[in-house]
């Protein structure tokens, strides 16, 4: 241990306590920036969960499909002078092939935490003179329930659907004049139809969905959409949603199965994402320079101010070293003060906003929760930008020379 160690920080405390409003007002500028940097990223990571949970409210991250079937040419005659025309294929309603035997492998891949069939297409929910356009989702409720929370999202009857069962968003009810207890009747493009009674109504606070989605049970979907026995895709849920990818690559690759995950499906909000990172990192690196900088223009004119001083202690026999600490001293110190008071700043904003960022029914906008992790960064990289703004004072106090200090 250092002997003279608790004497360099008797003289760092010192020279601030002589310039106290210097002091003072860079302990501000660090709390101030700090604040910042703290209430900008728990803002930023609570937009952000907030719309990827909203997102996958009602999608799972990744989902097993069929592959596409392949384009068909319609003048295969090699003699032919005219080139081969290709016609596109109309993409049917088909089965993934040996669903069972793909979901079996699936839940053996770790990180994936449910694995769900379902068997879903178009339709029209008929209910007097009202028809509406609808997709068809038939679910087997107790593992669908594992990968997407629509219990959470019921808000008026109950989510366990039977043969003759029907659950439909809050919009379509509005649409079709229904409610909990009401008939309905299913048709499809094949004209096969059947009467469902409504059981339950859901909001995923997505007004599509809303509208749209219409979900019945497994086997009556597979019956209602002439799929018998198959599953039109496997959704998928896994630990980390942002690994989907990587997931879905995995699964790619052991299968001949077309693989989406919610990361590739979602590229525009992704990319967005990605932008709001950017601008967020870019802010923060020039708060910081700005803080660096204020903390390293004080030091440097408390070295000027403090010339003779810094002298008489060389002549005293202080050490250039000593000298070098004492002014990294005062640059870590006021990069720590500033960045506790910053915290306090920052949960302060924080505070204000879950008061005024609000819905109309008076519940938060987005929720905002603050790891407490974020402060213990914010105060490490504070005290470690005061100390590298203080290095280059701090050796210019260190390699004055005395008698000249002196003489001033």
């Amino acid at each position: 241990m250092n002997p003279f160690a608790f004497f360099e920080w008797i003289v760092a405390f010192r020279f601030m306590r002589e310039g106290l409003t210097q002091t003072l007002l860079i302990i501000f500028g660090v709390a101030l920036g700090g604040g910042v940097i703290i209430f900008m990223s728990a803002l930023l990571a609570g937009m952000q969960a907030n719309i990827v949970r909203r997102t996958l409210n009602y999608q799972a991250p990744i989902s097993i499909l069929p592959p596409d079937q392949v384009a068909r040419p319609l003048r295969a005659n090699e003699s032919a002078e005219i080139a081969a025309q290709i016609q596109p294929r109309s993409q049917q309603l088909r089965s993934v092939d040996q669903w069972q035997k793909v979901r079996g492998q699936v839940v053996q891949i770790p990180d994936v935490i449910g694995v769900t069939p379902i068997v879903a297409g178009p339709g029209f929910a008929v209910r007097g003179e009202a028809t509406k356009s609808v997709t068809i989702t038939g679910i087997e409720t107790e593992s669908y329930f594992d990968v997407i929370a629509l219990p959470e999202k019921i808000v008026a009857g109950r989510q366990n659907v039977g043969p003759l069962d029907i659950i439909i968003g809050t919009e379509l009810a509005k649409d079709l004049g229904a409610n909990v207890g009401d008939k309905l009747r299913l048709t499809t493009a094949g004209e096969t139809a059947s009467t469902f009674t409504v059981i339950g109504i859901f909001d995923f606070g997505n007004k599509g969905i809303n509208e749209r989605n219409v979900y019945i049970a497994f086997r009556s979907a597979q019956n209602l959409l002439d799929l018998a026995g198959g599953a039109s895709s496997l959704e998928v849920k896994v630990r980390d949603p942002f690994a989907a990818e990587t997931i879905a690559r995995t699964i790619r690759a052991g299968t001949d199965l077309k693989v989406d995950s919610w990361i590739k499906t979602n590229a525009q909000f992704f990319t967005a994402m990605a932008a709001q990172i950017l601008a967020n990192t870019l802010i923060r690196i020039f708060v910081g320079l700005t803080v660096a900088l204020g903390i390293a223009s004080v030091l440097v004119v408390s070295v000027v101010q403090k010339s003779k001083e810094v002298g008489i202690l060389r002549a005293m026999g202080t050490t250039r070293a000593q000298v070098l600490r004492v002014f990294l001293i005062q640059g870590g110190v006021m990069g720590l003060t500033g960045s506790l008071f910053g915290s306090l700043l920052a949960w302060g904003f924080l505070l204000l906003w879950r008061g005024v960022a609000t819905n109309p029914d008076g519940t938060p906008l987005f929720v905002v929760v603050v790891e407490p992790s974020l402060f213990a960064i914010a105060c490490v990289a504070a005290t470690l930008v005061g100390i590298l703004a203080a290095i280059v004072p701090a050796r210019r106090a260190a390699r004055l020379d005395p008698a000249v200090a002196i003489r001033g």
